[in-house]
């Protein structure tokens, strides 16, 4: 991973970013659903979360729950001033690159929302998650897997290597008790192939993206999404494969 190039795209795409990341908004509030119903109230009190970005999952979260103390971390120092109605004596930020996992020890629950797909070394990462967190704490994180925006990659030949919920089972299984896992698939449906390039920019979804899009290339790609990709409206769609993982220690 390009880590430079992935905060350079998604600092491009804060401004725009809340207002069409639809996706990751629904996620949000399935990942914040789903951390009051799994995770016990006492169990968080001491607050770490991964890849806030403009705070759309952080919003949600306290809404139901008051920690007594959060860190949000993001990649982009950019997000932080859209982060000022959140941020106050118990809520702080701290950009880096959350690899490094220079946090904070004796976490209660570690979140993160859309984020570690970007990441180099989930074994690595998820082992030192546990390091941070106290003994039957919780890492509780939604990823996107292999379908994820397959549409675009297969026919730019560009894209992450999304692990399968069996993968991210299997990662672990050998650090955690897997207390929930769940995947899903859902479709976006837009006017045309150009549409659907806006909608990933204006997202940030570009990030390791770094080939230029020619005349020639563009004109191509827009012609064999609309022969492959469309629907029986004349729309084309595109396919997002979130996945759901909540984690005791």
């Amino acid at each position: 991973m390009d880590k430079t190039l992935i905060s350079r795209r998604f600092a491009k795409a804060v401004g725009t970013y809340l207002d069409k990341a639809d996706v990751q908004r629904y996620v949000a509030s399935r990942m914040a659903e789903l951390t009051g119903r799994y995770i016990p109230e006492d169990v968080q009190e001491r607050v770490l979360e991964i890849g806030c970005g403009t705070g759309m999952f952080t919003r949600m979260y306290l809404k139901q729950a008051t920690p007594e103390e959060m860190w949000l971390n993001d990649l982009c120092p950019e997000v932080k001033p859209y982060l000022a109605d959140v941020l106050g004596e118990k809520v702080h930020f701290v950009a880096k690159d959350a690899e490094t996992l220079a946090f904070p020890g004796g976490r209660d629950l570690i979140v993160s929302c859309s984020a570690v797909q970007w990441f180099d070394d989930l074994p690595r990462f998820f082992s030192g998650c546990r390091r941070l967190l106290h003994e039957g704490g919780y890492l509780a994180f939604s990823t996107f897997g292999p379908h994820n925006t397959e549409e675009v990659a297969t026919l730019a030949s560009a894209g992450l290597s999304y692990p399968s919920l069996e993968a991210l089972r299997e990662m672990l299984a050998a650090r955690y008790e897997v207390v929930y896992a769940h995947e899903e698939q859902l479709r976006l449906s837009f006017a045309s192939p150009l549409e659907v390039l806006r909608h990933l920019k204006e997202t940030g979804v570009t990030g390791t993206a770094a080939q230029a899009w020619t005349r020639g290339r563009l004109q191509e790609f827009c012609r064999n999404y609309t022969e492959r990709f469309s629907d029986e409206r004349g729309r084309v769609y595109l396919t997002f494969h979130p996945i759901y993982m909540i984690c005791r220690k």
